[in-house]
């Protein structure tokens, strides 16, 4: 089955510049790596741009990139020098960045634009692993700083026909778990029980149903242990938005990611290719 519709995603981003810091990340990132690489044979085109809602760009309205030519934003400490040398020189895409003001503003949402943000590493990381090349646009759009669950499934509803005009977005954060201080041992309770209810949630419901569970994340089982600030989970309420009545795929899963974490992304909508992408397990 194949649809003229692009879907969505909700993506792990992984840890920091992981794809040139390995040797100072003691992680496998080749199942996420996989799960990434993969999503442009699942949409079987180029899309004309992509919509990345980061977790790492916070603002009281939800603010598009409007820069044509967006620079670097090294968003995190403690990496080699190299790290902070790194270019992604995908450019922008001004237009597409007003369409999606454009939809929001329409839709009674607070949207704002910003001519100068570069792009951060909840961007240009996963960017990187599913176009290596950087030949597709890029607009990041910010999340509202209020992490409000209503305010983002309104917001990816009022970006959704962006899909019909070739955009494809995706929600870029840690979705079931980030707790840097817990990682390890003391992540893999609470993330294997919250990944559980949310891909339960993501997957054996769909519509209305789906989003009244995600309204209430805060109640699931290990929620707050899972996330104790919940940008990296916001992200995914975009995605879920701009796809609310379709079906949702587990697009990637593992259990030892940082040790000991359960980590899982998903797609919402049709893949061109449906045998392309299937979720990564390690047990």
């Amino acid at each position: 089955m194949t649809s003229d519709r692009l879907p969505t995603y909700a993506i792990s981003h992984g840890g920091g510049p992981w794809p040139w810091a390995r040797e100072s990340l003691p992680v496998d990132w080749d199942p996420l790596e996989r799960a990434l690489a993969a999503i442009p044979a699942e949409i079987g085109r180029s899309p004309k741009a992509i919509l990345m809602v980061t977790a790492h760009w916070e603002a009281t309205a939800f603010t598009v990139q409007m820069h044509p030519s967006p620079p670097m934003l090294y968003d995190y400490g403690g990496f080699p020098a190299h790290t902070y040398r790194i270019s992604y020189p995908a450019p922008g895409s001004p237009e597409v960045a007003e369409r999606a003001a454009h939809l929001l503003e329409a839709a009674g949402l607070p949207a704002a634009r910003d001519t100068e943000r570069g792009f951060d590493h909840g961007t240009f990381v996963p960017a990187y692993v599913m176009y290596p090349a950087a030949e597709v646009p890029i607009v990041q759009l910010s999340i509202h700083a209020g992490f409000d669950p209503a305010l983002h499934l309104r917001a990816g509803r009022a970006l959704a026909s962006l899909r019909d005009e070739d955009v494809l977005i995706v929600g870029s954060g840690l979705p079931s778990y980030h707790d840097l201080r817990s990682l390890g041992r003391g992540s893999a309770a609470p993330s294997r029980e919250f990944d559980s209810w949310l891909t339960s949630t993501m997957i054996d419901h769909v519509g209305g149903e789906r989003s009244g569970h995600l309204l209430d994340w805060a109640d699931a089982p290990s929620a707050r242990r899972a996330h104790p600030r919940e940008d990296h989970f916001i992200p995914l309420l975009v995605a879920t938005g701009a796809a609310e009545d379709e079906p949702a795929a587990l697009q990637y899963h593992e259990t030892t990611l940082f040790g000991d974490t359960t980590s899982s992304g998903y797609r919402l909508g049709t893949a061109a290719h449906s045998g392309v992408g299937a979720a990564t397990t390690r047990d």
